[in-house]
């Protein structure tokens, strides 16, 4: 995260990855207040055993962008409503130049779910534990919407009927 402002929205990529057993590293790290602190962790990141880094930032939102930008793993950015409706950040961190790719997930808590969800997707290539996890997760949320659409039906018969 970039500050930690941002931990109440990348609070969401947490919890799916705790959901899914996926160990993780929290950490505030600045691309522009602590830049160098951002270099070494994304020169490091490799080394220490990190396969994705998950990026969250808002305003200029350059994290995820200087972090790919010193690594080959892959990096997911979530921009954060920080001004502007987060709309400076989706751009700063989905416009990045040919050749240092940053996957770019929504503005705010649904960027930072699917930022979470992509990092298991991405594991789940080399394990067929998380994958099998992450069917059973597709499977329930299906199940979840017919509920809803059951019950959304049931209101609307009854509702009907008067």
């Amino acid at each position: 995260m970039g500050s930690d402002s941002d931990l109440a929205v990348m609070s969401e990529a947490i919890k799916v990855l705790d959901r899914f057993g996926v160990p993780y590293r929290l950490d505030v790290i600045s691309a522009h207040r602590t830049p160098e602190r951002c270099r070494t962790f994304a020169r490091n990141a490799a080394g220490q055993g990190i396969k994705i880094v998950i990026a969250g930032a808002g305003k200029a939102a350059h994290l995820a962008g200087v972090i790919a930008s010193r690594t080959t793993l892959p990096v997911i950015g979530v921009p954060l409503d920080a001004g502007m409706k987060g709309l400076d950040a989706l751009l700063a961190t989905a416009q990045m130049p040919a050749g240092v790719p940053v996957a770019c997930m929504a503005v705010g808590k649904s960027g930072a779910v699917n930022a979470g969800l992509l990092a298991v997707q991405i594991l789940a290539l080399e394990d067929k534990r998380l994958a099998r996890r992450l069917a059973a997760h597709r499977k329930a949320m299906a199940a979840e919407v017919a509920q809803r659409a059951r019950a959304v039906r049931a209101r609307w018969l009854k509702g009907k009927d008067k």
